[in-house]
């Protein structure tokens, strides 16, 4: 949408080329001699992507919601950088996520619509590991995958090991399982190296193994700018528990914290799950806080970037019988903070963004073309040139599956679902014929209490909406199906 303009086209040209002059110039930082940076020249820059899983957006302290939270390295990574504070995720649940980070496509264009068995991530996709490994990064992953196929012959042998071939792009360093909240739990479990050797610990909290299985890597000697992709499961829950767990320790001192205004007034298991999901979060900020240290004492810090991301939000069974799969920002929502050469703005973005976005950011701040099928934009005008915030497109198309199938546009005034409840959620990944289910009022209602759908009064307001939806649907690829308007109000 920006190709007419040629400022904004001049602007990306003089972010791109920067990471040239940056080969030949040192570039300061506090604390930091011209003396001493200017002994080892500039490279392309690394990319560190950190992603946790199931982690609420509001449950980063720097964004001033959540006073109980504790999370000053995240914070401190907002003040350096950027932070993009209308992220959303394209499809809230882990697999389909996943696939619209890595791809920049939506999960049913990159055919993963739902979790496996069933699905799978197509082999002929540019990721964000191939583009980048095609232009000499090397591509490292530590920690969860969850994009392999499954085979119901072989369910559980498919959740460790993942081949070579079903590693999206990821062909150097791989310590990994597809499914590691099925293979391992918070102090004992089993990773999967690149030969298919188990990697065994025990008596470790996982957030902890896998940050020093990704500092074993930054210390290392590295040949090639690397892409390295840490991806933790906290503070997902432990799916054969129904719980998440926090470190030991961790959740006594959360007993009486903060509860988010949209999760108090509905009944959901928050009342037990809370105290150990910030004892998770404090803890992976403590993670995130010994990766840039790290980064910091291999003199990397200043030419790597570095982006924390979630796949999706958490709702605590308030808004169905899960814990995301639904429409609500508590499910949508993602914390999306970026440091870094290119990225050392100290700025927030509330344009809505969402996952698709970030493979063509990564990609565009490497100097690495982004491929046409790729259907994100690169979030790059929006630090360099005030025009585009203006002109930025701020909706976001959801996709859910598992729940319900349902559509879902997210913009900054409103949220507005439809699903079609006659059909499968596990069988079908789309419908021809949807009814209007929920509708807020982002700006008055931003705890989303109260559905407007079918209300007499926002009938205007929802064919607006409902016309955005359709055309955003068919831009994705599938059919123009028919919406009904809500028959009743709520």
């Amino acid at each position: 949408m920006f190709e007419g303009n040629t400022m904004a086209n001049a602007t990306r040209r003089d972010f791109v080329k920067s990471f040239a002059s940056a080969a030949m110039l040192p570039t300061l930082s506090a604390g930091t001699s011209a003396t001493a940076e200017s002994a080892a020249p500039r490279s392309k820059p690394n990319i560190v992507l950190y992603v946790s899983d199931q982690m609420r957006w509001d449950f980063v302290g720097g964004y001033g919601l959540n006073p109980s939270v504790k999370t000053p390295n995240l914070d401190k990574l907002m003040q350096r950088g950027v932070a993009f504070t209308g992220a959303v995720s394209n499809q809230p649940l882990c697999s389909p996520a996943r696939a619209c980070m890595m791809t920049g496509c939506y999960a049913s264009q990159a055919g993963m619509w739902k979790l496996p068995p069933g699905t799978e991530l197509k082999k002929d996709m540019p990721t964000l590991a191939t583009e980048l490994r095609a232009h000499g990064y090397s591509a490292n992953l530590v920690g969860k995958w969850h994009l392999a196929p499954i085979s119901k012959e072989h369910y559980d042998r498919d959740q460790g090991y993942v081949k070579p071939e079903d590693r999206g792009g990821f062909l150097d360093l791989w310590e990994a399982a597809n499914v590691p909240e099925l293979t391992s739990h918070p102090y004992e479990g089993t990773y999967w190296d690149g030969q298919g050797n188990p990697m065994q610990f025990k008596d470790q909290y996982r957030v902890d193994y896998i940050t020093d299985r990704a500092v074993r890597f930054l210390k290392q000697p590295q040949e090639k700018p690397f892409l390295l992709f840490i991806s933790q499961v906290e503070p997902h829950h432990q799916n054969d528990m129904n719980h998440v767990v926090g470190p030991k320790g961790y959740a006594e001192r959360y007993r009486n914290a903060f509860v988010p205004p949209d999760l108090a007034p509905i009944p959901g298991d928050w009342g037990e799950e809370l105290p150990d999901y910030y004892g998770c979060i404090e803890r992976i900020d403590e993670s995130v806080g010994t990766i840039l240290q790290t980064l910091k004492e291999q003199n990397l810090l200043d030419n790597t970037i570095f982006l924390f991301v979630s796949d999706h939000g958490c709702q605590f069974k308030t808004r169905n019988r899960e814990y995301k799969r639904s429409p609500q920002d508590s499910s949508i929502r993602v914390p999306f903070l970026v440091q870094g050469p290119g990225f050392d703005h100290a700025l927030q973005i509330a344009n809505i963004t969402s996952l698709i976005d970030l493979t063509p950011t990564l990609l565009e701040a490497a100097g690495v073309p982004v491929p046409s099928s790729m259907a994100g934009k690169s979030l790059v005008p929006l630090m360099t040139d005030p025009e585009a915030r203006k002109s930025w497109k701020d909706t976001a198309l959801i996709q859910i599956s598992e729940s319900m199938v349902a559509r879902a546009i997210r913009t900054k005034e409103w949220t507005y679902c439809v699903a079609d409840p006659t059909l499968k959620p596990f069988e079908v990944s789309h419908s021809m014929h949807y009814t209007e289910y929920q509708m807020y009022d982002n700006y008055r209602d931003p705890a989303q209490l109260v559905n407007l759908a079918g209300r007499k009064q926002y009938e205007k307001i929802a064919e607006t909406l409902r016309a955005e939806l359709l055309k955003m649907i068919v831009a994705s690829g599938e059919p123009e199906p028919i919406i009904s308007p809500a028959p009743l109000y709520p």
